[in-house]
């Protein structure tokens, strides 16, 4: 079980089980979502700094945001309170897209349960469910997590990516096809790659159902013996489609660096326009 309701939630408390929830609010225009925890969250929710904690530093070199060391998340996980048998709930405000990243990193880090609030906060409040305002600390947890294992490819192997490799671009279409973006230094994308903006798995803030996600994914030659890699800017979006392919049982694996990597890096082709491969540009 991957994605819990709000009633659910409350109910799954209501238990006693320990469960430790984790505010994941961020976005790329205004990536320190702190002041919008602080005004109101799920109560007991800890804030969780997607920039701080669930990445390294921006570098040309591997992009945005690399993926974090295991010391980083290691300490993260502690600070949040985390315990060796609790099941971890993770929401935003943002459609479930920073939630993603969270996600994809600990529930490949051997923790054996995570969960994604479908809807996220807006489904909270549309529930009639109330918020607390200020901060929340816990005691440090004592959570051991395991060395990122999960599909991780790096640049070279999409470039090109290996024979029937369907290499998924997920970010918006505007940004695929190559309209300015003032955080990267080019626009455009991968050449051969194909776009499926992930939040086409949405409907209003909430996944859509399995068959709904396999019918988007079939038409576009994804299916369960399908190799597929996605990617986005920087490594997060695309752990959004990833979850929704896990949805449905499909195991997509990650190019992290994403187009923020991608486009420093010299000498790599970029097509512009909504053909997978096009005219090309060198970087």
């Amino acid at each position: 079980m991957t994605l819990i309701t709000p009633d659910e939630l409350v109910a799954l408390r209501q238990t006693g089980v320990g469960v430790c929830l984790l505010d994941v609010r961020w976005r790329l225009d205004e990536p320190e979502g702190r002041p919008a925890y602080l005004d109101g969250h799920i109560p007991d929710a800890i804030y969780v700094d997607l920039e701080a904690e669930l990445a390294e530093g921006p570098d040309p070199q591997w992009g945005r945001h690399p993926l974090p060391t295991h010391r980083r998340l290691q300490q993260a996980a502690r600070r949040w309170g985390l315990r060796r048998d609790d099941i971890v709930v993770i929401y935003d405000d943002l459609q479930s897209v920073a939630a993603a990243r969270a996600w994809f990193l600990l529930a490949n880090s051997g923790v054996a349960d995570v969960r994604i609030l479908d809807g996220g906060l807006r489904g909270w409040l549309s529930a009639g469910l109330p918020l607390e305002t200020g901060d929340v600390q816990l005691p440090p947890g004592d959570a051991v997590l395991t060395p990122l294992a999960a599909p991780i490819v790096g640049i070279d192997r999409v470039d090109p990516p290996t024979a029937g490799t369907i290499l998924l671009d997920v970010r918006a279409p505007e940004r695929y096809r190559g309209s300015p973006v003032a955080v990267e230094r080019v626009s455009g994308h991968i050449p051969g790659a194909i776009n499926l903006p992930t939040v086409t798995h949405l409907d209003a803030g909430r996944f859509r159902s399995p068959e709904v996600i396999s019918r988007l994914f079939a038409a576009h030659g994804i299916g369960p013996q399908t190799q597929t890699i996605a990617y986005c800017g920087s490594g997060i979006a695309a752990t959004h489609t990833i979850f929704a392919g896990s949805l449905i049982g499909l195991d997509i694996a990650l190019f992290a660096g994403g187009w923020s990597q991608w486009s420093y890096a010299r000498g790599r082709w970029v097509v512009e326009g909504d053909a997978a491969d096009g005219n090309r540009t060198r970087v």
